[in-house]
């Protein structure tokens, strides 16, 4: 889709979020998940809305195509 629809100025990115977002459907739903994770192990609403803000933001010169997020204490 980016290579068709770039060159007509439509940004067109994957975004990836890799781990549980720490919100009220997890806290109401799941919390023994929340309790599992060491702390930094959940992923920020904030930050996913500010990571998707930044791509829409970006300018045509520098898109990104692929994003991945994920919290800095997760093992590979």
């Amino acid at each position: 889709m980016a290579k068709e629809l770039g060159p007509r100025g439509v940004h067109v990115a994957t975004a990836v979020v890799d781990g549980v977002v720490d919100g009220d459907r997890v806290r109401d739903l799941a919390p023994q998940l929340l309790e599992a994770k060491p702390e930094g192990g959940t992923v920020d609403p904030e930050a996913v809305a500010n990571a998707y803000w930044h791509l829409h933001e970006q300018p045509k010169s520098a898109w990104t195509h692929e994003l991945d997020l994920r919290p800095y204490t997760e093992e590979f």
